[in-house]
């Protein structure tokens, strides 16, 4: 049976953090559809001057939104026997995410490929979540039994 450790408290903090990421982004897209006239419940803007950068700015929103179920669930479960690593992680991927942001913000797509370790936090994310629950079945001895 897993016991959290008092360091799962850097794991809870992590997850804070991605959540004020998440509100950022948030802002960010309201602010451009007062900038850029795109009313609710518009998705995206079809202006073919500024129809771009909004659109840039809701896709880097709706991307971070589409995988945060993903990464909050293998911070969680992963930060059950390895929160240090899994918050190691977590902040990768929270400023992954934000340069992934800020380079979609120029209106280059392209540009947005300055954030992608955060893609590769995430998978580390998984392996340790995968890592957890196999400890967590006894298939992995934990350090005490290597040592036997």
């Amino acid at each position: 049976m897993a016991v959290l450790s008092k360091e799962y408290g850097y794991v809870i903090l992590t997850g804070a953090a991605s959540f004020i990421l998440v509100g950022y982004l948030a802002v960010k897209v309201g602010k451009a559809r007062k900038k850029y006239n795109v009313e609710y419940p518009t998705m995206y803007s079809t202006d073919p001057e500024h129809g771009r950068i909004f659109n840039c700015i809701q896709r880097a929103h709706q991307n971070t939104l589409e995988v945060y179920p993903a990464f909050l669930f293998f911070l969680a479960t992963g930060g059950l026997y390895h929160p240090r690593v899994a918050t190691g992680l977590g902040i990768t991927w929270i400023l992954g995410r934000a340069l992934y942001a800020h380079g979609y913000y120029t209106g280059d797509p392209k540009k947005r490929s300055r954030g992608a370790f955060g893609s590769l936090a995430l998978l580390g994310l998984v392996g340790t979540g995968v890592h957890s629950a196999c400890q967590h079945l006894g298939w992995i001895c934990e350090r005490q039994c290597r040592s036997l």
